[in-house]
């Protein structure tokens, strides 16, 4: 987490040789572990000079959920596109067997098809392989970049709808307007130590970028909405607590203080995308909830996000006038959670949530580019008590 990590970071050394970052990520993003804890870690060792750049890459993470909380069109926009871009799979062979050909490695290309079996068979990619996957999908691939990011969101560990979604729009040149970012041959050549060495003439021409972005008609970013306000669990209401992949930590919250009558541990890796989800990532949200359920000793049955209609059964037949649950972010559980709402409002059933105390220090800033957060960090490490 210290200067191993700063001078090390950008190298992709290939599968099971990952040894310059923390690979902390997958338990990150469903905050098995938390981002004071892993801060307070980096910090204890290294203190705030050393751990600088690993601070700032954690707090990218809540930078980009942030974002797009406050930015929901953004989400509900690539939810609509990529739907228009799979029915147009459907209907053009040529563009179907192309992202046929990059999402099994048989592109022709060997780093871009190493990094393709790579997220299949372990859930992850260095963060540097990542952006230039993006960048040749996008731009030497000439492939939608929603089904790019979809092919992620469904096959890597950490998936996160604000970080997946947020990162191939930085990629594509829609996050900052106008600023893409293209793989170099030079660049992959030195960050992978020579082994992958692409010729220029394999990667995008310069000429071409616009016409690409063009084609896949970039939306405007929406005004910036307003943070959804939180409703807390009340004491006293036979309550039904509900754990979710979005946070496992739960007893980091006042669950004692609750009459719980009834947990459920609901299973929504399914809900990421339309297409097949790899089994790896919900095997890992399965243990991560069963995880979560042991260590707050919380008896809960699993639960499947079907229809929102089923989490009203769940809670009737339970007893509970309450759901308590951890605060679900923009993305599609988010989504599934708002159609239940009005289900759950006729049986009056109230929904309530947990809001973490790191998320209303980072997510109010958030607002535009990652720099009106990064010049906070002093501020919002001293306010959440780590320094």
């Amino acid at each position: 987490m210290g200067s191993r990590y700063a001078n090390g970071r950008n190298f992709d050394r290939g599968p099971g040789r990952h040894c310059d970052v923390s690979l902390l990520s997958p338990y990150i993003r469903r905050r098995l572990i938390t981002e004071p804890e892993v801060l307070k870690a980096a910090l204890a060792e290294h203190g705030p000079d050393r751990a600088e750049k690993f601070i700032q890459e954690v707090i990218w993470r809540s930078y980009f959920k942030g974002w797009l909380e406050l930015h929901p069109k953004v989400w509900s926009d690539y939810i609509s596109g990529l739907e228009s871009d799979l029915d147009g799979l459907s209907m053009d062979r040529a563009l179907r067997e192309k992202v046929e050909a990059a999402e099994s490695a048989a592109t022709g290309l060997d780093f871009f098809n190493a990094w393709a079996t790579e997220l299949v068979e372990t859930g992850y990619l260095h963060n540097h392989a990542r952006m230039w996957f993006a960048s040749i999908w996008i731009f030497t691939l000439g492939l939608p970049w929603r089904i790019g990011a979809d092919f992620f969101y469904r096959h890597l560990l950490d998936g996160d709808p604000a970080s997946n979604t947020c990162s191939w729009r930085w990629v594509a040149g829609l996050h900052t307007r106008g600023k893409t970012y293209q793989a170099k041959a030079s660049n992959i050549a030195t960050f992978t130590e020579n082994r992958f060495t692409p010729r220029d003439d394999e990667l995008a021409a310069e000429q071409s970028v616009m016409s690409v972005l063009h084609s896949q008609e970039p939306e405007d970013v929406a005004d910036v909405a307003a943070l959804r306000s939180v409703s807390a669990p009340r004491t006293g209401v036979p309550t039904l607590l509900l754990l979710i992949e979005e946070d496992c930590t739960l007893e980091d919250f006042d669950i004692a203080s609750l009459d719980i009558c009834a947990g459920a541990m609901l299973s929504a890796s399914h809900l990421r995308s339309s297409r097949d989800v790899s089994e790896r990532v919900m095997r890992f949200e399965s243990t991560a909830l069963h995880d979560a359920a042991a260590r707050a000793n919380i008896d809960a049955e699993p639960l499947r996000a079907a229809s929102p209609r089923d989490l009203v059964s769940w809670a009737e037949g339970a007893g509970a006038r309450q759901i308590a649950m951890p605060y679900v972010p923009t993305g599609p559980l988010a989504d599934w959670i708002d159609a239940a709402r009005p289900l759950l409002h006729e049986h009056g059933i109230a929904l309530t949530e947990w809001q973490r105390a790191w998320d209303a220090l980072v997510w109010p800033h958030a607002t535009a580019g990652f720099f009106k957060v990064k010049k906070r960090i002093p501020e919002i490490l001293d306010q959440s008590g780590l320094t």
